[in-house]
């Protein structure tokens, strides 16, 4: 199953308007500007929570499981606009790569060759972000930071447009993200990647004092994300992980 349980609760488009503008000012608080993307994980939320986002100038939508995934793009149709751009966060099988091709505009969660290869197959050119193991945590995913210029490299050499690095803190105190942080966005450096996607809502602060360009922030908008009844096996698309925003 990876639909939320019983069907979400409605989303309450001023209450995440209200909380926008209370993310912004805690991205101004750290440091940050408007030029820094915060991404509408919509995870466990309706459809609703998408055209609430997009209201807001949010275009950016980001999502954990394929077959979520793919229902909000049915529930909400082809003629919007504007249209949502998808990005993907969560742990990805390779065989959920030619259901999610059609939809995906941001690969989020890269993290070994032989997704990097299926991917290439499935949606040739894409735009990637190589997932960065900053945890230790399994759960989470990501490549060793040591692999991932090599897996940067094989992106490249596959047609896929290598963007930036993506990471998840560790789970405890917000201070503890920011040694990964600060390693990834050195990394990001090093192989001449603009974009940075580090930060959720319990650690946003952190990821922009060290060089986010994007902060993935569920939570913080539409408010506690409904539970759901099985998590996913790894071969729904996802695992029930927190790679997207808390």
């Amino acid at each position: 199953m990876t639909g939320p349980v019983d069907g979400p609760a409605p989303v309450d488009r001023h209450a995440v308007a209200a909380r926008l503008a209370d993310v912004r000012r805690r991205i101004a608080g750290a440091g940050g500007d408007d030029g820094i993307r915060v991404l509408a994980v919509t995870k466990g939320f309706g459809p609703d929570a998408v055209e609430a986002a997009l209201e807001l100038g949010l275009t950016a939508v980001g999502e954990n499981y394929a077959q979520e995934l793919v229902a909000k793009v049915e529930a909400l149709g082809t003629d919007r606009d504007p249209m949502p751009r998808w990005h993907f966060l969560g742990r990805l099988q390779r065989n959920k790569v030619r259901l999610l091709a059609p939809h995906v505009g941001v690969w989020e969660s890269v993290d070994r060759g032989p997704l990097v290869d299926e991917i290439a197959k499935r949606a040739p050119g894409a735009v990637v972000y190589v997932q960065v193991d900053l945890s230790g945590e399994p759960q989470k995913g990501g490549a060793a930071p040591a692999e991932v210029p090599g897996l940067v490299a094989r992106a490249r050499d596959a047609g896929l447009a290598v963007r930036g690095l993506m990471g998840v803190g560790p789970a405890g105190p917000a201070e503890a993200a920011r040694p990964g942080f600060r390693m990834l966005v050195a990394l990001a450096d090093e192989l001449g990647l603009v974009e940075r996607s580090i930060g959720m809502t319990g650690d946003l602060e952190v990821a922009v004092a060290e060089g986010a360009t994007e902060v993935r922030v569920g939570t913080a908008l539409f408010g506690p994300r409904p539970s759901r009844a099985d998590p996913p096996s790894p071969s729904s698309g996802g695992a029930p992980s927190p790679s997207d925003g808390g």
